[in-house]
Parts: C-alpha cells; structure tokens; sequence
C-alpha cells in the first residue's frame, strides 16, 4: 500500500475512533456501522479521485457530493428522484429530521433511542468530520490540523454524555489521532529514502542511535498529546446542555415501528425535577373541555412498562395509522359507567413532543401532521419528525367512574398480562417487598391492597414531597426514597408501581400533566404542572390511575372511602350517553379553595376555540448564554491570526523597540531581546543607534516569519545576506519584492556589526513589499493558511517555555522545572531553531 493510500486508511480509522465517544449517547450502536460504511464510501471516492489525479479542491468538492447522495438515500430517499438526486425536497426533509433531532436531543435521556433525527445528525456528523480529517490529512498531507475536527467530534459527545465512558472514549480518540500523526510522519520520512540514525548516543545534541525513536516521529507523539491533552479540558468548559420537559420520555420513529424511548432512573428525575424548580411556570398547552366540574383530567403522554431495577423503559411496539374511532380501552366493561368526554387542545410554539398529550382513554382524535397509533399504550407517536409544536387538536375520550365494590371485586387478568406488567428483576432489593407486604397487611383485594399503598403514601407513612431531593440511580433509587421519605412525583410513582408488582398487580407508570389551572373557560398547563403516576390494571376497568404523591395533582374519588362512588362530584348526574358536543357557554364561578381551583374543579369549561398559549420566549440569559458560547467558537480558532496581526503591527509601527515580546527569539536576536528601556527618537529627533538597530532587528523578524507563514520555514546558521538570497529564491521573489528584501538583511547587518549604524529607511514599507509579493508566488490555500494559522504563531510556545524556565531559575524552583517539556518544546523550532 502507497504511503498516501496508509494514511487514508488511518485517516479513517481516526474518526471511527473518535466518533466511538457518541456510542454512550444512544441506546443501539446501529448507526456507527452505517456511518463507517458510508464513511468508507467517501474515502474510496477520494482515493479513487487523488489518483485520477483530481485538483485538491475538486477532490473534495466529489467526497461532499457523494456524501450528500448517501445521507439521501438513507433518510430522503422517498422525497428524491430515483431515490437518490437531492432536491428542495430532500434539503426540506433534512431540515425537518434536524429540528426533530434538535429537539430529541435536548428531551431525551441518555441514552436517548435512535430516531431518525438524531441518526442523521450522528452519522452526518461523523461524514462532515471525516471528510474535514480527510481532505486535511491525506489530500492536503498535514495531520496535525486534523486534530481540530476529531477533538471537535470528541468535545461534543463527552460534552453531551456528562463524561459517559470518560477515559475509554478518550483513549480511543487519542490513539486515533496519534495514528494519524505517526502515519503522516511515516509517509514523510519514506519520501526522503533511506533515514540516517546519527551520530552514537553522547556526540552532540542531536545524537540518536538507530535504536531510539526518530526525532519526528517522537515530535508527531508529543504533538498529539499535547492536542489531545486539551480534549480534556474543552468539554468541562462547555456549556451544558439542559434536558428539555420530560427528557427521556421516548420517542418514535416514522418508519411503521414505534421507536421505543427511554425513560431512565435518573435523567426523567433530572428533568423533571428542574421543571418543577423553574421559578417561572413556562406555558405549555391549554385547553377547552366538556367534562364535568369537579372531574380530573390528567393529560397522559406516555406509560412506561418495563421496569429492570435500573430504570422504567417504554416497550418497543408496532404503531399503525390513526383510525377514525379507536379501539375499546383494554379490560374496560361495559358495566362500568364513563362519560364522553371532548377536549380542544393547543400546545405552544415552543414545546415539541413526539408523543401527544391526551386525556386517557381517547376514542377518538382530530389532528393533523404525520402521526401514528400505538394501541398498547393507547397513544399518538410523531411519524417522521412530526411532533407537538404548535399543534392543534380535539379529542374525544372516556371519563371511567368505576365504584369501590367493582374494582375490589374485578377477577384476576389474563396470565400474559400479568406475566408482562407484574415482572421485577431478581436483583430488586427485597426489602421493597418486604414493605409492600407490611403495608398491605390485612388487605385481601388487589384494590384494597393499592388504596393502602397510595394512602401509606400520600398521607400515612410520614412520606414528604421536596422537590430538592438527591434522586440516587438505578435501584438504590427506590431503597433510598423509601428509607428518607422524601421525594416528588417520580420517586412516589416507580416505588408505587414496583411495589404494586411485587403483590402481583400488574403495573406501569404515566406520564404527564396534572389538570393544570383554570383561567376562565380555558385550562393552562405548564411546565409545573408536569407530572408522573401509576396506573394499576383491574379487570373490568382496565388501567386505573392512583395518586401517591402529596400535594400534587388530585385522589381519585373511587378510591376514597367516605366518598360515594359511582355518583359525579357535580349535583346533576351526567347521562353516559350525552353527546360530548360543547355546550354554548361555561357556568358560573363559584368561591372555592385555590388546591381545588388548580385542578379544575370550580368551572365548568366551554369547548370553543381554544385561545393560543402564551410564550414569553426564550428566556434572556439563555440568548446571552448562546451568544457567549458563539462566539468562543468563533473567536477560538482566530486567535493565531489576531495574535500575528497585534505582533506584526507592533514591530512594524515606528519608534519600535522588543522589549522582550511575546514573539521570542528569532535567528540570531538571542542576545538582542532583552528590554532596552529605550524612550528615544521621539518629538521628531534622529534616532539614536541602538533604537536604529532594533527597528531594523523588528523589520527583520517580521520579514523571516511572514517567509515562515508562507512556508519557508527560518534558518539560524546564515547570515542576512544569504538569508535573504534564501527567501528570494524559494519565495520565488522578483522586483521590487526581492529588492526589498536585501534592504531590510542591509539594515540589519548594519544593526549587528558596524561600529555606529546608519538607520534604514521605509523598512516597514519594504516589509510589506515582500509579504505582497509572497503571497503573490503561492497557491490559494497557502494564503489561506498564512492567514488563519501561521506557522509563526509557534513562537507563543516558545515565549512562555522560557519565561517559566527563567521564573523556575529565579526562585530556585527546581523541582518545578518541566524539562520533558522545555525539551519537547525545543524539538518545536525548525532546523537549527533551538539556540
């Protein structure tokens, strides 16, 4: 294999290795192989190109087509022609799978599922930075700045993950990139033939032994640690990124299967516990309703049914299209009395959710935009990117209002059922049953059974709600919130359901919203409002909401004792029959307390147009946040160019002395660095020879790093003279450019060795004349990087290496002497540099 052809395949391995950091984010690792195919694709394309041979640009410009034609066919190929031609179309799609993705990211818990938007923006990611790796590292044949991508792929995911896999990812990220270098190193050492050892150890500085590591390839290592090295210090630096309402709360995808989300032990907790911390209650839906007055309507997202000790996880299921009428409600009997119920929906412009917010059961929803029906949990899915934003919807459901006698009397369900919803892993600890059964005791219903625990809950075990509470992880969760009895809605809910599922009820735990709070004829939800419950199955009734959480949300009436059930908490019973048309206006307010105000209960609500939720927006310090971080990412790479414009213009202004700059040393300015403390030649008089000579000194190293930036790298061992017929010659230089560039070395020989030195005149127009005229003779891209990142910016290395080697010889510091590093520092100048 050419040396070209290694270091294409190197280039390669380097980003699958970094890309292996965002494995942590998601829950399948699916994505990666169809993004190193792809990958692969792109690089054979560019070898194939580089062969042809191509022009550098064209090259490039051929790997990004054939990009784009594969994100194509992957997840646009329905919008494309032929399935494979990019149009408007397809653009369109992938703005839309973005924005899904956008939003999937900030909502989901890690690992968050697979979704079609964050797959695109997982493998497209991971296309864009192999491309930028390789188009720098083996069609431009510089490794080193190919760092810059493969620690920006690094950089996102640990920013991202919370340091999930920490320095395994790391280690993998740093080997490719140091296989990179050693690759590049490899390929431009062979271009040299046969590699001279050097002198045996011990005879001159530069003594190596064919035994040890070749000086550029120790250099390619020290390089990439150094690079690397920062890969641990930009994550901890990055802004985090805040979990959206009801992170981890699952998605789908648009593909014919529900994708099932993730919600997990300690993100959901995160989440949900900041959104109940907000100081200010955020809008997010309101609605208009035909249900009674004094009824509850909870707004279900989604139920979570699989419970492994570590976390509660929707199931993946089949989803279908929408039908025009729903299914009956599993194990709902006709016996048991329920009211139409219809409720006209708006959610703000601002909350986007893959999952429809409903009353529970719904028999029948209005709405457009793609979505799809998963009959198991009896809820909407979000096809292809589709979600909540914005929407606007009516649904038609049941309120169940079962007696006390019909659920403690409801026979046992089918064994499938129970086998799926009554299953606890081995591992829970057993003294979470050891507490359901202490509690239940004496119970001899599974209805009397789940009124105990809900009460021990809500109100007789001591239990308290706090929103500030430490949530733990996994099943320590569950063993810490029972022996603290401190906790908010999802502590109270997963410890009720898996309890529930320890006495052989069957189980599972909503999410939601409470009612939210009445403003006339119009409920507002908000993001206080977000909530998690457990729903018990009984047959007969089928999924049955509890509320053990206190303060929060509202006991359902058939669960109470002393509360007549059967009977609605309004004086005129509703006919279950009654159309669930809207009536024309809403009743009268009546006085009562704020708790039973909050939840509904005071007004009767009329279903006319719902008025659209107010937005505040995006609160200001997040835009300033936003622009902060902007910015950094902006300012960052243009530092070498700033600091080579504040340094250039420092030594070219007139009346310019070093001063021990930032700039170092240069050829043979050893000596002439230091501070001269000159404050002559101003007001107008000659300039005294000492200042003379510094001004020709600064013209000088202007001159020898403007030749370096354009990649005529300085040489210490010559004189001016021959310095300058150096630079002429591999700079290509012609009149007047290489004239000036004699006169600048004429000055400067006059600074170093005549007795009294004549100042040289318009030097620093003579400096300008040579750079004009270097980057006349090279190419676009050497311009380019002249520019952005000149080579000469090493110099800051060197510059704070010696002062920390002088500040260490000052104070005696011996031990605080980085030797490996003044020495790796060193190996850093070019040729005959390290003087």
């Amino acid at each position: 294999m050419s040396g070209r052809g290694r270091l294409a395949l190197c280039a390669f391995a380097a980003t699958l290795m970094a890309a292996g950091s965002m494995l942590p984010l998601v829950d399948t690792v699916g994505w990666l192989f169809q993004a190193a195919f792809l990958l692969a694709v792109i690089s054979g394309v560019g070898a194939l190109a580089r062969r042809a041979p191509l022009a550098r640009l064209a090259t490039i410009l051929v790997q990004a087509v054939v990009g784009l034609l594969e994100l194509t066919v992957v997840f646009a190929r329905d919008q494309a022609p032929l399935g494979l031609l990019p149009t408007p179309d397809v653009i369109r799609q992938f703005g839309t799978l973005l924005t899904a993705g956008s939003d999937d990211v900030s909502r989901f818990a890690i690992p968050a599922p697979a979704t079609d938007g964050i797959k695109l923006m997982l493998i497209g990611g991971v296309l864009v930075i192999g491309l930028a790796v390789d188009a720098l590292a083996v069609t431009f044949r510089s490794a080193a700045p190919a760092g810059l991508p493969l620690l920006a792929l690094y950089s996102v995911a640990a920013g991202l993950s919370g340091g999930a896999g920490g320095w395994l990812w790391f280690l993998v990220a740093a080997c490719g990139y140091l296989l990179l270098l050693l690759a590049e190193g490899r390929d431009r050492l062979s271009q040299w033939g046969r590699v001279f050892g050097g002198a045996p150890q011990g005879q001159g500085r530069a003594a190596r032994t064919p035994g040890h590591a070749l000086a550029p390839a120790r250099t390619g290592r020290r390089i990439g640690v150094l690079a690397l090295g920062i890969a641990l210090v930009v994550p901890a630096a990055l802004p985090a990124m805040g979990d959206g309402l009801l992170a981890g709360a699952g998605t789908g995808n648009g593909s014919g299967v529900g994708g099932g989300g993730t919600i997990s032990a300690v993100n959901p907790l995160v989440s949900l516990q900041d959104n109940l911390n907000q100081p200010e209650d955020r809008e997010a839906l309101r609605y208009r309703t035909t249900q009674a007055a004094g009824s509850d309507m909870y707004l279900r997202i989604m139920a979570l049914d699989t419970f492994d000790g570590t976390s509660w996880r929707f199931s993946q299921r089949k989803v279908d299209d929408v039908p025009e009428e729903l299914p009956n409600p599993p194990g709902l009997s006709p016996d048991v009395r329920t009211t139409k119920v219809t409720t006209n929906i708006t959610a703000a412009g601002w909350y986007r959710q893959n999952y429809l917010p409903m009353p529970y059961p719904a028999t029948k929803v209005k709405i457009e935009g793609r979505w799809r029906f998963e009959p198991v949990g009896r809820t909407l899915v979000g096809d292809r990117g589709q979600s909540t934003r914005g929407a606007e919807y009516q649904v038609e459901s049941l309120e169940v209002d079962p007696t006390s006698e019909q659920l403690a009397s409801a026979p046992q369900a089918s064994k499938a059922l129970r086998d799926e919803y009554t299953k606890v892993p081995n591992r829970l600890p057993g003294v979470v049953k050891e507490t359901a059964e202490d509690v239940t005791a004496g119970a001899t219903t599974d209805y009397a059974k789940a009124v105990k625990l809900q009460d021990w809950f809500a109100m007789d075990g001591g239990f308290k709600y706090d929103v500030s509470v430490n949530s733990g992880t996994g099943i320590s969760a569950i063993t810490k919130f029972l022996q603290d009895k401190r906790g908010f809605c999802i502590h109270f809910s997963f410890a009720m359901a898996a309890m529930a599922r320890t006495l052989g009820i069957p189980a599972r735990v909503a999410v939601g919203f409470t009612p939210g709070t009445p403003e006339g004829d119009i409920v507002s939800v908000g993001l206080n409002d977000a909530h998690a419950w457990p729903e018990l199955y009984f047959e007969g009734v089928g999924w049955t909401r509890f509320e053990p959480t206190p303060s929060r949300g509202s006991i359902p009436d058939y669960t109470v004792a002393d509360t007549p059930s059967g009977v609605p908490s309004s004086t005129e019973a509703p006919d279950s029959a009654a159309s669930g048309a809207p009536s024309a206006a809403p009743s009268s307010s009546s006085s009562c307390a704020e708790q039973t105000r909050r939840i509904g209960e005071c007004d009767a609500a009329a279903p006319l147009g719902v008025q659209p939720p107010t937005d505040s927006g995006t609160p200001t310090g997040t835009w300033v946040g936003i622009a902060l971080a902007a910015l950094a990412v902006l300012l960052i790479p243009l530092l070498p160019l700033l600091w080579r414009v504040r340094v250039r213009a420092r030594r070219l202004r007139s009346g310019y002395g070093d001063h021990a700059s930032a700039d170092g040393p240069s050829w043979a300015m050893t000596d002439a660095d230091g501070d001269s403390g000159a404050a002559v030649g101003r007001g107008g008089a000659p300039p005294t020879p000492a200042v003379a000579a510094e001004r020709a000194l600064a013209a000088w190293r202007e001159l020898i790093d403007t030749a370096w930036d354009h990649g005529i790298p300085p040489d210490e061992s010559q004189t001016p003279r021959k310095a300058a017929d150096r630079v002429v010659r591999l700079g290509r230089l012609e009149q007047p450019a290489a004239d000036a560039v004699h006169r600048v070395a004429g000055a400067v020989e006059q600074a170093l060795y005549a007795p009294e030195p004549r100042p040289g005149v318009g030097l620093a127009e003579d400096t300008r004349l040579v750079r004009a005229g270097l980057r006349a003779s090279v190419g676009r891209w050497t311009r380019l990087r002249a520019l952005l990142v000149p080579r000469s910016s090493i110099r800051v290395i060197w510059a704070l290496s010696e002062r920390w080697t002088a500040f260490t010889d000052r104070w005696g510091v011996h031990r605080l002497r980085l030797d490996r590093w003044t020495a790796f520092v060193a190996r850093l100048r070019p040729a005959r540099q390290r003087g």
